[in-house]
């Protein structure tokens, strides 16, 4: 049986003379072989040179075959090895296997075992070879597919994000005075999601939950939202079903299942006087709170037809007085620690809070759109 040309290149540990001279020249006819006389020998050869196997007898002087296999593994991972031994025992065989080795071969052997055992053992490593190459060639489809769903994901963030601006900005042009409130809202509010440690999760659902905190205001007719003059009782009780409203127009959608939270509760008070429901402390959703407190910063700093803006420090005055009654006093303390400018700075529209969405999946704007319509035509009259 003759062997298969090959560019293998196969090293021979043995410190018999006779033994690794008839393994050489049978092998050397068709494999690049080297022969050394000992371990100390081959591991310095494997320090400088690459060998797809290594034959080594087991009992060498000094440093053992069972010895050498740990050392081949830290040097060169990929290079199998195949022991050789004159002991005529399982338990040698056993051990070899156990350290490492690929295979096992005893003396006196036939030079076809060894042919058999080399050919498997390069068979064995070219699987090996071909492997890792198509798991690489997967891992650099993954990056790229990656890559596409990313700027894909991005894409469609854009157009939502875009399609909920617009509905937003439809909306405030029903209601001139709070022109712009939403963009701002969303920035103070992040602000103060990041300084309370909130998770890209919830920092999402926070970011969505302020731009949409008014969408309920699509059932409020316009007779009572563009009112210039103070609303009546029952002008108040239409007026204040707009969480509800906002909250049956996101009913359903699972990607703004947390902003309809939001929009639900930004009305309700930490001591229970707020409304729809009358939800006390920490009943409240959290993001509801945190906006609760953004909301009531841009309203004291913003001008209004009643009055002129007032100062940032005026505006921390009024929030402390209110921590404990109406806003939740671990939101009102998160917001005096952010640095005065930082508020200035982001009412000026810089800089923009980094977005939250990447990667979430979106759904359809249709949908959304569709339902806040119903609404529209059911409110404004």
């Amino acid at each position: 049986m003759s062997l298969p040309e090959s560019d293998a290149r196969l090293l021979i540990a043995d410190d018999n003379e006779c033994v690794r001279a008839v393994l050489n020249e049978f092998l050397s006819s068709r494999y690049e072989c080297r022969a050394v006389g000992s371990a100390e020998e081959a591991l310095a050869l494997l320090d400088a040179e690459e060998f797809q196997l290594v034959i080594s007898d087991i009992a060498m002087e000094r440093m053992s075959g069972l010895d050498l296999i740990p050392h081949v593994r830290r040097l060169a991972p990929e290079t199998l090895i195949i022991m050789v031994s004159g002991s005529q025992t399982v338990e040698s065989a056993v051990a070899a296997m156990r350290a490492g080795a690929f295979d096992y071969l005893m003396k006196p052997f036939d030079l076809e075992h060894v042919e058999v055992a080399v050919r498997r053992a390069l068979e064995h490593q070219q699987l090996l070879a071909s492997k890792r190459s198509y798991e690489d060639y997967l891992e650099r489809m993954i990056r790229h597919r990656t890559t596409q769903l990313d700027r894909a994901l991005r894409s469609l963030e854009d157009a939502y994000r875009t399609t909920l601006e617009a509905l937003i900005n439809a909306l405030e042009t029903r209601d001139q005075e709070t022109h712009g409130h939403s963009e701002r809202v969303v920035a103070f509010s992040l602000r103060l999601g990041q300084e309370l440690g909130l998770d890209e999760k919830q920092l999402c659902a926070l970011e969505f939950g302020a731009l949409l905190h008014d969408i309920g205001k699509i059932g409020v007719p316009d007779a009572i939202l563009r009112k210039p003059s103070a609303l009546n009782d029952s002008e108040w009780t239409e007026m204040r079903k707009h969480p509800l409203y906002g909250q049956q127009i996101l009913s359903g959608i699972e990607f703004l299942k947390g902003a309809a939270l939001v929009v639900a509760q930004h009305h309700e008070k930490w001591d229970g006087t707020g409304y729809p429901l009358g939800l006390r402390g920490e009943e409240i959703d959290l993001n509801a709170r945190i906006f609760a407190v953004a909301d009531a910063f841009d309203a004291i700093t913003s001008d209004r037809v009643y009055r002129k803006a007032k100062s940032y420090e005026a505006a921390a005055a009024e929030l402390g007085e209110w921590a404990g009654r109406q806003f939740d006093p671990r939101v009102v303390e998160a917001f005096r620690r952010v640095p005065r400018d930082e508020w200035g700075e982001l009412r000026a529209g810089r800089p923009t809070p980094p977005p939250t969405m990447r990667g979430a999946r979106f759904v359809s704007d249709a949908r959304f759109v569709n339902a806040a319509r119903k609404f529209y035509r059911a409110g404004v009259h």
